[in-house]
């Protein structure tokens, strides 16, 4: 049984059995018997579709913003916000879907050629719990909206959220095949990508997870996204407007208790700014309201699960015994991790080659601008950097040197539906969003006329 916690007091709220290899299989057919049909509705009764799906998630926001709290302690302001990006992210696809997907003429010495994107078939999603709703459709909306069908895998703890996910789509009208979700095992999941009638996968998760995900896909030859771990630099160069901007710092590194691949989870800091860079970073974090995740006030909630409260002590005792210096907070109640500010991180301490998956804060100080980049860079990571500063034009002469699936100057990275987003290096490969996440899952193919 799948057993699935309400983290904030340890409960059990609700249990769900696993489903055999036979139901599996019979998903896997409801969706590709469903894809050959939907692969020829005209766009615009997607859209259409899309503009349902839009308008139930806001009748039923504080419904599903509720339990997204429950079942992974975020906030609930902060699950009101996720329900919100989704109607944005539908939004969106419904103005530009149309655009994305339109042929793309080219000129040759043939009567007509241009470029088809047709949809590939029935793909896997298998997707984590931290932002249970966003997560999910950031990549069914516009790879269903593109003709393909979805198998969603989604977290176990946020097993509700994806039964949630596929009630959504039906009360919106959309066939049955085109989101399912499935209840299984780990081992399970090759059962999935090594049928024939399954034409890719994409992953949100681990690094580890990544690597068995991508391996697969390369057993099967069938074509893989990875959105992976991040080890985010947030750099704070000399002439930094603290007073503007120390609050998106924070809220870099604590929004979702820090549980975000995106994150700011090193700050690299000039050592001219660096006693007032802390002194402001502490002050923020004294005014966060912790306290329980249902209370709209909350601005710090729980863990979404033990293990991982003893994942980051493990991290920062393991930094400490090398040098590192927790400066503030670090009491840990059950789920609750206090927010944490650590400094003397180094290369080679876990928080700073690690993924640090809560409200830890590292403080790296240098000396110089090019040293900041220098120690940015250094990370098998690779998915965002953050830099602020007032000397726009010296920002701009680095973008070069990030070498980062997104670089946000004066800004904390984010996930935008109008942007391209995803990383490199250990950080994954592929895109989600915008027009490149659209056109993931298609088939380019060439067409040409004489």
């Amino acid at each position: 049984m799948i057993e699935v916690m309400n983290p904030t007091n340890n409960k059990i709220k609700q249990t769900y059995a696993y489903q055999s290899d036979e139901v599996v299989l019979n998903t896997i057919e409801k969706a590709y018997e469903c894809f050959q049909e939907w692969k020829k509705t005209p766009i615009t009764n997607r859209l259409e579709l899309l503009k349902n799906l839009s308008n139930l998630l806001a009748e039923r926001k504080a419904q599903y913003a509720k339990l997204m709290t429950l079942e992974m302690g975020k906030p609930i302001s902060q699950s009101l916000a996720e329900i919100e990006k989704c109607i944005w992210a539908c939004n969106f696809y419904e103005v530009n879907a149309e655009q994305f997907l339109a042929d793309e003429l080219i000129e040759t010495d043939a009567d007509e050629s241009f470029v088809s994107y047709d949809p590939m078939g029935s793909l896997l999603a298998i997707m984590p719990w931290n932002y249970p709703f966003w997560q999910v459709i950031r990549f069914a909306v516009p790879n269903i909206t593109a003709g393909n069908t979805v198998i969603l895998k989604h977290a176990k703890n946020v097993t509700g959220c994806s039964d949630a996910l596929v009630e959504l789509f039906k009360d919106a009208g959309y066939p049955s095949g085109c989101l399912q979700n499935v209840k299984i095992e780990h081992e399970q999941v090759e059962l999935i990508i090594s049928d024939n009638r399954i034409q890719g996968v994409t992953l949100t998760g681990s690094e580890e997870a990544g690597r068995a995900i991508a391996t697969l896909a390369g057993k099967y030859l069938k074509k893989s996204v990875l959105e992976l771990g991040g080890n985010n630099a947030c750099i704070v160069w000399e002439d930094a407007d603290l007073e503007k901007h120390i609050s998106t710092m924070v809220n870099a590194r604590m929004q979702n208790a820090g549980q975000s691949c995106i994150a700011a989870k090193r700050f690299i800091v000039l050592e001219s700014i660096y006693d007032d860079f802390k002194k402001a970073f502490q002050i923020e974090l004294e005014g966060l309201k912790a306290g329980d995740p249902l209370d709209e006030k909350t601005e710090i909630g729980v863990l979404a699960k033990p293990e991982l409260v003893e994942n980051v002590q493990k991290q920062i005792r393991l930094s400490v015994n090398e040098g590192a210096t927790v400066i503030f907070g670090n009491e840990i109640n059950k789920n609750f991790q206090e927010p944490t500010i650590v400094e003397d991180v180094r290369p080679g301490m876990p928080l700073f080659d690690e993924e640090v998956f809560g409200p830890i804060a590292s403080l790296i100080k240098v000396k110089t601008r090019e040293e900041s980049i220098e120690m940015a860079r250094n990370s098998k990571f690779g998915l965002g950097t953050m830099l602020f500063t007032n000397d726009i034009e010296a920002a701009r002469k680095i973008i070069g040197d990030i070498p980062d699936g997104a670089f946000f100057i004066n800004d904390m990275v984010k996930s935008d539906p109008r942007l391209p987003f995803g990383g490199t290096k250990a950080s994954g490969y592929g895109r989600e969003l915008s027009k490149e996440g659209m056109l993931e899952f298609v088939n380019r193919k060439t067409v040409y006329i004489k």
